[in-house]
């Protein structure tokens, strides 16, 4: 990822040592590092957010090309990209992924970003959304949650994540689709970053060969561990809360 040769940078680069991620930026010196800053209400809901992610537009196609990029990318299990990033090089990198049969899966990030991804929608292995964001890109709203794979597969998405806020989650690909309703949180931490966990969850378990089903439960309980901290990335997220949370996480209905 791009990055600024700021305090912010730092506080990342130190982050990412701690938390045992091998961290391999593009660091331009003269910029200033992406930035999110959210207000949040004191019940954790989001009342206004900012994002200064003007630094991604310098991550091009031909970055891509770099032998560690390459190397990177043929090592992979699975790669996982969001809509930051220009849609020049989602493409290029949904192109290189297929090349080295790697999945790739994406993040939507925002109704205004997710539209970065349409070129690239029929090679993504899944995209994680919102429904303000599967409507961007179906043009349809339907009042059946359970239409939305249908809407999105005519958009040409083979497999997705649509999340509801608390209620249900719908997962879908090829094989069928399904459903699973998030418990009820006690109180509500902070709601930044419960996406990615789920997407974090998600993957973490359909990448181990969990059906579609189990893997949405595996996205609900990370999500459900995030909501409830005060933090973006919870302090307490491990295999063990993970177990858990899944505890109390519904089984999935087949929706078809």
């Amino acid at each position: 990822s791009p990055r600024g040769g700021d305090a912010d940078g730092e506080i990342v680069a130190a982050a990412a040592a701690a938390a045992g991620i091998e961290d391999t930026p593009f660091v331009f010196l003269d910029r200033a590092t992406p930035s999110y800053t959210a207000i949040i209400e004191r019940d954790g809901n989001l009342v206004i957010a900012l994002a200064d992610m003007e630094l991604y537009r310098l991550f091009s196609p031909r970055r891509l090309q770099q032998r560690a990029m390459r190397e990177a990318m043929a090592a992979a299990g699975l790669v996982l990209a969001d809509a930051n990033l220009p849609a020049e090089t989602l493409a290029a990198m949904a192109t290189a992924a297929k090349a080295a049969q790697v999945p790739i899966a994406g993040i939507a990030i925002s109704p205004a970003k997710v539209v970065r991804f349409r070129e690239s929608l029929s090679t993504l292995a899944f995209l994680f959304m919102n429904e303000a964001e599967a409507r961007t890109l179906t043009g349809t709203a339907p009042e059946n949650p359970a239409d939305w794979p249908a809407a999105l597969r005519a958009a040409g998405l083979s497999a997705g994540v649509v999340t509801r806020g608390g209620r249900g989650v719908i997962a879908f690909d090829a094989g069928g689709a399904a459903l699973v309703t998030p418990p009820a949180v006690p109180a509500l931490g902070d709601v930044t970053g419960a996406g990615d966990s789920l997407a974090s969850g998600f993957l973490s378990a359909w990448a181990g060969g969990a059906t579609i089903g189990e893997a949405l439960r595996h996205g609900v309980a990370a999500a459900a561990i995030t909501v409830r901290s005060p933090l973006a990335a919870a302090e307490e997220m491990s295999q063990a809360a993970l177990a858990d949370a899944l505890s109390l996480v519904p089984e999935a209905e087949i929706l078809s």
